[in-house]
């Protein structure tokens, strides 16, 4: 083999990011020359509206055949929607729903949005069977604790985006659900046997891999009892063991972005495309600002690798046919159609009331800090789009008065917004005295409704996405439907 088909295979085994809504030369020239295909990120500018976005990627197009993903769950990981909120509803509100067709009905509207505007692959759904209650990274982004609910919201969501014509990503092999600890910043451990796996954590796996799923992500997650302390994109015995030989699949494997310390705090970027190939994987996710010297750099690791029989050549050229695959199913799909009420329908059918609403008013709006985690980024959430800004105070985290948020609220019906109070002690303090100075508060949580305050009433939306602020708001009172 020349040179320059190592060079091809290496560059097909890359998502390569960029900054700005426009392609730099360099990464025309890779794609030209084979590069495998592009991650885009809103924090990187790739995302200014729909019509730039198009735009981009149609000049991606027209310099070579790239796989164009993004991490586009819908609910509170969003975007395509970055600056306002997604109007469809996450998984946890379609968990709640339990209803799939609404499920794929949802992600087949999804999908249409993304090939409207030229993505080809979306890093979605998350499938990951959430059954830590303080899990810092899923949450919302899980259909439910029920691996056998997840599993069939799975199937529908995948069956949901291909049929658009846009690949599902099913997403975070072997499953991300059991940790405490965002693979952002370590190597969170899941301590499961096979037994455990196959009734938890692998059933959605398995549902996702029979509804047809293009890809499956890995995820870096360190299973003692599979990878012996190696976190899963870099473990042979996760991809090929488990997912390759143990679930049967024979799909393209994408990691999860590369940058994440959970693959490369301690060796490097490099290092870890490496390895993450040689355990089976096929497309490496890079991350978000693995620019031109970067992406040089983890070429030649890969090739030097290849040279020196660490890396068989056989891998590489195996990982290359896979997507060559993908790409020819992407060839063919036909684009979908975008239901603009299926989102404002599953965040109402997921909103959930308990207790009696007083009669509102004017009410005074108080919303708690709560930042999304490093998946979620800063989106805009709450119910501000339906107040006027004199009727809405955002508690930032600092000291807060609470008797004067009950002066305050004197004489007016008094609303506090909430997001994953049940890992937050400081939202539940706030919320305990609110409610010790008036008992008729109305407590609206927008995550996961773990924790329940003895309030006159609560409603659990189950997302902070803009669809589900507004299902709250309509229920108060606060928007027409």
């Amino acid at each position: 083999m020349t040179r320059s088909d190592l060079d091809r295979l290496a560059r097909a085994a890359l998502l390569v990011p960029f900054p700005g809504s426009t392609a730099p030369r360099w990464l025309l020239r890779l794609l030209e020359d084979g590069l495998g295909g592009v991650t885009l990120f809103a924090l990187n500018g790739n995302v200014p509206d729909r019509e730039r976005l198009a735009a981009l990627t149609a000049e991606l197009v027209k310099a070579g055949d790239p796989v164009i993903t993004i991490d586009e769950e819908g609910g509170d990981v969003t975007r395509l929607a970055h600056t306002t909120g997604s109007p469809y509803p996450g998984n946890a509100a379609l968990g709640s729903v339990d209803d799939p067709e609404l499920t794929r009905r949802v992600h087949h509207s999804l999908g249409a949005e993304l090939a409207g505007v030229g993505v080809n692959m979306d890093f979605a759904p998350s499938v990951d069977v959430n059954t830590a209650d303080d899990n810092p990274i899923i949450g919302t982004r899980s259909f439910g604790s029920d691996p056998l609910l997840v599993a069939r919201h799975a199937a529908a969501a995948t069956t949901g985006l291909q049929q658009a014509g846009v690949a599902a990503c099913a997403k975070h092999f072997p499953g991300h659900g059991a940790t405490r600890e965002d693979s952002h910043l370590g190597v969170p451990i899941v301590d499961a046997d096979l037994d455990l796996l196959d009734r938890r954590e692998l059933v959605p796996f398995r549902a996702a891999i029979d509804a047809g799923a293009q890809a499956v992500m890995t995820a870096h997650l360190n299973l003692p009892a599979i990878t012996q302390g190696v976190p899963a994109t870099l473990s042979h015995a996760a991809i090929t063991g488990l997912l390759r030989e143990h679930l049967g699949y024979q799909g393209v494997v994408v990691t999860d972005a590369l940058d994440m310390r959970g693959a490369s705090e301690k060796i490097g970027i490099p290092e870890a495309a490496v390895r993450a190939l040689s355990a089976g994987a096929d497309l490496m996710c890079l991350g978000s600002r693995e620019y031109e010297d970067s992406v040089r750099a983890i070429l030649e690791a890969i090739i030097a690798a290849v040279r020196s029989g660490r890396l068989p050549l056989e891998r590489l050229a195996e990982g290359a046919d896979r997507t060559e695959r993908l790409k020819t199913w992407l060839s063919a799909g036909t684009p979908g159609t975008v239901d603009p009420s299926v989102g404002m329908e599953a965040a109402r059918r997921a909103a959930r009331l308990s207790g009696e609403l007083p009669v509102m008013g004017s009410p005074l709006v108080v919303e708690l800090h709560a930042p999304g985690n490093i998946a979620v980024g800063p989106v805009p959430w709450g119910l501000g789009p339906w107040l006027p800004a004199e009727d809405l105070i955002r508690v930032d985290g600092g000291p807060v008065n609470t008797r004067d948020l009950l002066q305050r609220a004197r004489l007016r019906p008094l609303i506090v917004v909430v997001r994953d109070a049940h890992r937050d002690p400081g939202q539940r303090a706030i919320v305990s005295a609110l409610l010790a100075g008036r008992s008729d508060t109305v407590v609206v949580e927008m995550g996961l409704p773990v924790w329940r305050p003895d309030s006159a009433a609560f409603i659990a939306t189950y997302g902070a996405a803009y669809a589900n602020g507004r299902a709250a708001a309509e229920l108060l009172g606060l928007a027409a439907r």
